[in-house]
């Protein structure tokens, strides 16, 4: 049997995870998004503006059994094509069009998977979306850009098998100081910017094949 220890950040104490919740233009659709990451996950508790503390929940997920489909072994351009088909990375006509045919081209079919693995599309990987969409990125330093994130990296539960899988352990429940990561989420994410903004201006970004030349 393998297990993996995940966490949940949020600004609710007390839930339970239940499948076809969730918001469909989130980065994978509806689901429940974790990471293996701790802290990150605190970060993400506190990410909003309201000020309020947050909460950290710890599972337990069987992956025996369970098709998980990860982002990190297909095409960068795979993780973009799904991110397109939740979230909007430019509101223009030109890209509405584009984004169908892009997602045609490059799209994976989800559709089977009880689990999705895959960059996390915060602040700083949006804005990654929103320059490629807009032609200023090559592809050949798409990856190297979302390296620069830091370790954003989550699971979506997606199935109701996967949803029967997971299992919330008692003792992990966490407080999270707004203050304090909420701070580390913003510093976080301005660093991210500003290493993201010096590749894209520099000699290593060919703008050849950028987003309207792969379609």
């Amino acid at each position: 049997m393998e297990n993996k220890v995940l966490y949940h950040g949020t600004y609710t104490k007390s839930f339970t995870p239940q499948y076809g919740l969730g918001e469909e233009r989130h980065d994978y659709g509806k689901g429940f998004y974790l990471t293996e990451d701790i802290e990150l996950a605190k970060e993400w508790a506190v990410c909003r503006p309201d000020m309020s503390n947050g909460w950290v929940h710890k599972y337990e997920l069987d992956i025996e059994g369970l098709k998980i489909l990860d982002f990190q072994e297909k095409n960068v351009l795979s993780w973009l094509a799904e991110l397109m088909k939740h979230r909007d990375a430019d509101d223009s006509k030109r890209y509405h069009i584009l984004a169908t045919k892009f997602i045609e081209k490059y799209g994976v079919d989800t559709d089977g998977y009880d689990v999705i693995k895959g960059w996390r599309a915060d602040a700083s990987y949006f804005y990654i979306a929103k320059e490629f969409v807009r032609d200023n990125i090559d592809v050949d330093i798409l990856e190297d850009l979302l390296s620069l994130g830091g370790l954003g990296i989550q699971f979506c539960i997606k199935s109701e098998k996967a949803y029967a899988h997971l299992k919330e352990i008692n003792d992990g429940l966490q407080a999270v100081d707004y203050a304090v990561f909420n701070e580390k989420y913003n510093i976080r994410d301005v660093d991210a910017r500003k290493k993201m903004r010096e590749l894209i201006n520099s000699d290593e970004n060919k703008v050849t094949k950028v987003f309207s030349t792969l379609i």
